[in-house]
């Protein structure tokens, strides 16, 4: 996909209804039947609503502006040195977490909860993916839905095997010099670089110390993250790009805090850190370029 849809589609769509309604897992259950039951409607038909109107909105911004086709698919996995597949495996990660705590919150048993909050993510960004499908600039993508499936997979089979998530994707991202090189492509003001610019994105993967080891000496909010990330993307498909100027991967190491660990007595406080965990707290980081280029960073995000 050649634009920022991919990354914050389903984030930016769902986040306005989540705060209120996603807490952290360890909130106060719900345990009368009706009560439940009637959480679970109410709260459901919410998400149902603004996941639905998200993609009526997106249909009318954006597909209505191209000409529609057959139903079709396409191979987009060699883009963007896969930059675009972190987004997906990110969206559906993060909402798939969100989904879960909000059905535990209303008192939704722990396999239910699992397996139909865990996949809200992946199912948002399949509609996503079916309107690609009818664009004659896109098509269906299937590497797309592979990284999809990645990230609600992800948190569904940490909480199956642990009851809880040890290894969390997390996001950053900062302006570069190259969206001024393709304004058309890589964004002008100063939040569409953000959304647009992949030189700029890094991925995270941030493993829980304590409990990854079993140390009881390490403070429970205390991770390693592993990055990746990538530069010189002035296009679509690096590898047709001018030889003297060409694109690399980063791969980056770095401490970071697992906020939703961090405890409060105040619910919105929990709330608060739980949604913002999704992103990597700014930390020094050692960065390797596929250039094999070696760099520190003081700070980084």
């Amino acid at each position: 996909m050649l634009d920022c849809r991919g990354r914050w589609a389903c984030l930016a769509a769902l986040w306005a209804i989540a705060g209120p309604s996603f807490a952290q897992q360890d909130t106060t259950i719900v345990t009368d039947g009706r009560a439940c039951r009637s959480c679970l409607v109410w709260t459901g038909a919410g998400a149902g609503v603004a996941a639905a109107g998200a993609l009526l909105a997106l249909d009318q911004a954006w597909y209505a502006q191209y000409d529609r086709g057959p139903f079709h698919s396409f191979d987009d996995s060699r883009e963007w040195l896969q930059m675009d597949k972190t987004g997906h495996l990110m969206s559906c990660y993060a909402v798939g977490s969100w989904g879960h705590a909000m059905m535990r919150n209303c008192g939704a048993g722990e396999r239910s909860s699992r397996y139909l909050g865990g996949s809200v993510g992946l199912l948002f960004m399949t509609g996503i993916e079916l309107l690609d499908g009818t664009s004659s600039g896109w098509g269906f993508s299937w590497s797309d839905m592979a990284a999809n499936a990645a990230g609600a997979g992800l948190f569904m089979a940490q909480d199956a095997l642990w009851s809880e998530q040890r290894i969390v994707p997390k996001i950053s991202a900062h302006h570069t010099v190259y969206a001024a090189r393709r304004p058309d492509l890589l964004g002008e003001g100063f939040a569409d670089r953000l959304l647009k610019d992949y030189n700029g994105v890094t991925l995270w993967l941030s493993f829980n110390l304590k409990d990854l080891s079993g140390a009881q000496s390490i403070p429970p909010w205390l991770n390693v993250a592993a990055g990746y990330g990538a530069e010189g993307l002035i296009s679509a498909h690096p590898n047709l790009q001018d030889p003297s100027d060409p694109a690399y991967r980063q791969f980056y190491l770095s401490p970071d805090i697992d906020l939703s660990r961090i405890r409060s007595r105040s619910k919105a406080v929990r709330t608060l850190l739980f949604l913002a965990n999704s992103l990597k707290v700014p930390m020094p980081a050692l960065e390797w370029r596929s250039d094999g280029v070696l760099r520190g960073h003081w700070l980084y995000f």
